[in-house]
């Protein structure tokens, strides 16, 4: 049992920059490099090991721990987002809507803000609530961002954003994203946007409207060193300042992920964009160095 750095899968989506392999490290020769899944055993982009198997091949559920037991897949999934440019309006399902229409499981999700451009901002939930109509008719009328918050944002910040609220990460954002592990995203707007065959890509705006939550969207604090917290993960942050002494139990594992600075995890070298697997069970491991570091477990 030893504490792993991981290498993850990239994805060259149309909005995304090149900060991720410019300044994160991310070896990839997708352009551009939009996500980076650095904590995935979703089959839609597997995280590797420095021996080059996967993840999911390895990881045994001592190794994930016992909390995770009650879910019947790996629960979480950890990614970063450069936004070049703004991404779709965009909304994800509930599990019981998800389950009973596409087979999966919903997406609740939380944003730790690594870094933003001046004037960068999120959309997120409704000014007030809303009717289904007004909904549609903003929608279909180009003017949905009329209807919602719109956040600036700075490094640091972080936001929860349980399944149903609409969102959209602006232009200029830089993100670590702790989500479920779950790929499903309905998309109500996109600005136009034509991928690289000439096509606009496809917008969900029926799914959408059936799980949209339509009530004025109320903010979710939580305190202290937890940045987020619901029954699929949660999300401390550490600020490491010479050395700082972590522990992994046998409840879950931990997913140790650098977004400022550089140091040590265990016996490795961490720069910012740096993510580790730290097995369940674990126990003991130190944190030394100048870095701010977001630890996400079950």
């Amino acid at each position: 049992m030893k504490i792993e750095k991981l290498y993850p899968e990239c994805k060259d989506y149309i909005w995304g920059g090149n900060k991720l392999k410019e300044k994160y490290g991310k070896r990839t020769d997708k352009t551009p490099c939009a996500e980076s899944w650095e904590l995935s055993l979703h089959k839609d982009g597997l995280t590797r090991l420095a021996n080059g198997k996967t993840l999911a091949e390895t990881l045994t559920e001592k190794e994930i721990g016992e909390n995770a037991k009650r879910f019947p897949f790996f629960p979480i999934l950890v990614k970063f987002i450069d936004a070049k440019q703004s991404l779709s309006m965009q909304v994800h399902p509930s599990d019981e809507y998800a389950l009973q229409h596409e087979n999966s499981f919903g997406k609740t999700e939380m944003w730790y803000i690594v870094e933003a451009e001046e004037g960068a901002g999120i959309y997120l939930g409704f000014n007030e609530s809303v009717t289904k109509a007004e909904y549609e008719a903003a929608i279909k009328e180009k003017r949905l961002t009329e209807l919602l918050h719109f956040y600036p944002v700075k490094a640091g910040d972080c936001y929860f954003i349980p399944s149903g609220t609409i969102h959209a990460i602006g232009a200029g954002c830089l993100i670590c994203e702790i989500q479920q592990n779950s790929n499903l995203t309905y998309r109500v707007y996109d600005y136009g946007r034509k991928d690289k065959e000439g096509r606009e890509r496809e917008l969900h705006i029926d799914k959408a409207l059936c799980v949209t939550d339509l009530t004025a969207f109320q903010p979710v604090r939580f305190t202290g060193d937890i940045l987020g917290s619901c029954e699929y993960f949660t999300v401390t942050k550490r600020t490491v300042k010479g050395a700082l002494e972590q522990a992994a139990d046998e409840s879950s594992f931990h997913c140790v992920i650098c977004v400022a600075g550089s140091g040590r995890v265990g016996e490795h070298t961490a720069t910012r964009g740096d993510s580790f697997f730290v097995p369940a069970g674990y126990g003991g491991y130190r944190l030394e160095g100048d870095m701010e570091i977001i630890v996400a477990r079950v």
